[in-house]
C-alpha cells in the first residue's frame, strides 16, 4: 500500500480536510475537517498574540512545562487521531517540518499523555503534553510541532494520512529569556509575474528568539490624493535569529503607480516595527527599485536610548554656547 501526506496548516486553531480529493470514504475514515488547538499561554505571556497559536517559551535546563491542546472531529463519523511530536527547523525564511515521526532534541524532550484518541462524530477530546529540558541541554533555541494525525483510504491501493499541528519555539538556558528584535532594511516596490503591484520589504531579526512576520501596509498621499489599505502582509515568513529575509504585500490591479507614501508596520508577537517611505510602482514588465525607509520613521528609538540621544544633544548645545561666550570675553579684552 501506498501512503501519501496530506499536511495542514500548523497553528493553535489548525484544520485539515480528512477526505482525500474525489474520496467516497467509509465508516471511521476522516470525512470533512478535523482540528487542533492549542488551550494554554502562559500568564507572562497573555499580552504576546504569538502564545495564542505557538508554544513560544524559554527555560532553564532541569525545567518542566505541561500545556493542553484540544482535538475536534468535526465530521459525522468516528475518528482514530494519533497525536506525537516531531523533529521542525527553520530554513530559508520558513518553519520547515521533517519528514514523518523524524526526531530532533525538543521532540524527544515532549511527551503526550493520551498519545491516540478515538473520537466521537462531532465532538472534541483534550489531551495534555510535557516538555522537559535535561539539566544538561545545552543553550540555544530549539524548534519541533505537536502533530495531530488521521488515515483515509484515497483511490486504489493508497492511504492518505491527514495531519494538523502546533509549533514549538523554546528556548534553553540560564537566566531570563533573550531578547526579541528586528530591523526592516529596505522597501521594494514591484510586479508579481502576473502583473498585479506588491510591496517586499527585507526584514533582519536582531535578536536572539526566532520571528513569525506579520503586519500591514497603508497608502497615502498618491496620486489625486487617494489613499488605500490596509493591505495584509503575506503570512509564512519565519526568521531564525541572525537570519535576513522578505515580506511581501500584494496590492490591488487597479492600484496607480503613484507615487505613494508607503507606511508598513511588521510585528512578531509582542515586537513592532514601522517604516515609511515614498514608492512609485513599476509599469508591467518593468523591475522596481529598492527603498531606503525613513530614517526619520524607521525604528521607534528604546526610551533609553532617545533620552540618551537627547542628553547629548543638550551637552553639545550647551558647549557650542559656553565656546561662542568665550571667544566672545576674549575678543573684548
Amino acid at each position: 500500500m501506498l501512503t501519501a501526506l496530506v499536511q495542514g496548516a500548523v497553528s493553535s486553531d489548525a484544520n485539515a480536510t480528512g477526505d482525500a480529493p474525489g474520496g467516497s470514504g467509509g465508516p471511521g475514515e476522516p470525512k470533512g475537517t478535523f482540528g487542533l488547538r492549542l488551550l494554554d499561554a502562559p500568564v507572562v505571556r497573555r499580552d504576546d498574540p504569538r502564545a495564542y497559536t505557538s508554544v513560544v517559551d524559554h527555560l532553564n535546563p532541569g525545567a518542566t512545562i505541561e500545556r493542553r491542546v484540544e482535538v475536534a472531529n468535526k465530521s459525522p463519523n468516528p475518528l482514530r487521531v494519533s497525536l506525537y511530536a516531531a523533529a521542525a527547523s527553520i530554513k530559508n525564511g520558513k518553519f520547515t517540518f521533517a519528514a514523518g515521526r523524524s526526531k530532533n532534541e525538543l521532540s524527544e524532550w515532549t511527551s503526550l499523555d493520551r498519545p491516540v484518541l478515538t473520537l466521537p462524530p462531532e465532538s472534541r477530546e483534550t489531551a495534555r503534553f510535557r516538555i522537559q529540558v535535561p539539566r544538561w541541554a545545552s543553550r540555544g533555541e530549539r524548534y519541533a510541532v505537536i502533530w495531530a494525525e488521521a488515515a483515509s483510504s484515497g483511490k486504489g491501493n493508497i492511504k492518505l494520512v491527514n495531519r494538523v499541528g502546533t509549533r514549538l519555539y523554546l528556548d534553553v538556558g540560564p537566566g531570563g529569556e533573550p531578547p526579541s528584535a528586528f530591523r526592516i532594511e529596505k522597501l521594494t516596490p514591484a510586479r508579481s509575474p502576473e502583473g498585479k503591484p506588491q510591496l517586499t520589504a527585507q526584514v533582519r531579526n536582531t535578536g536572539e528568539r526566532a520571528l513569525e512576520m506579520s503586519g500591514k501596509l497603508w497608502l497615502s498621499k498618491g496620486p489625486a490624493g487617494l489613499s488605500a489599505g490596509p493591505y495584509l502582509v503575506a503570512r509564512g515568513t519565519t526568521l531564525a535569529p541572525g537570519d535576513t529575509g522578505s515580506v511581501s504585500v500584494a496590492l490591488d490591479d487597479k492600484l496607480p503607480n503613484g507615487p505613494w507614501k508607503a507606511k508598513l508596520t511588521l510585528a512578531s508577537g509582542r515586537v513592532r516595527e514601522t517604516a515609511t517611505a515614498t514608492v512609485s510602482f513599476p509599469s508591467p514588465g518593468m523591475w522596481g527599485a529598492s527603498i531606503a525607509p525613513d530614517i526619520a520613521n524607521f525604528r521607534q528609538w528604546p526610551p533609553l536610548l532617545s533620552w540618551g540621544l537627547a542628553a547629548m544633544t543638550a551637552i553639545l548645545a550647551a558647549l557650542g554656547v559656553r565656546r561662542l561666550k568665550w571667544r566672545r570675553a576674549r575678543r573684548r579684552s
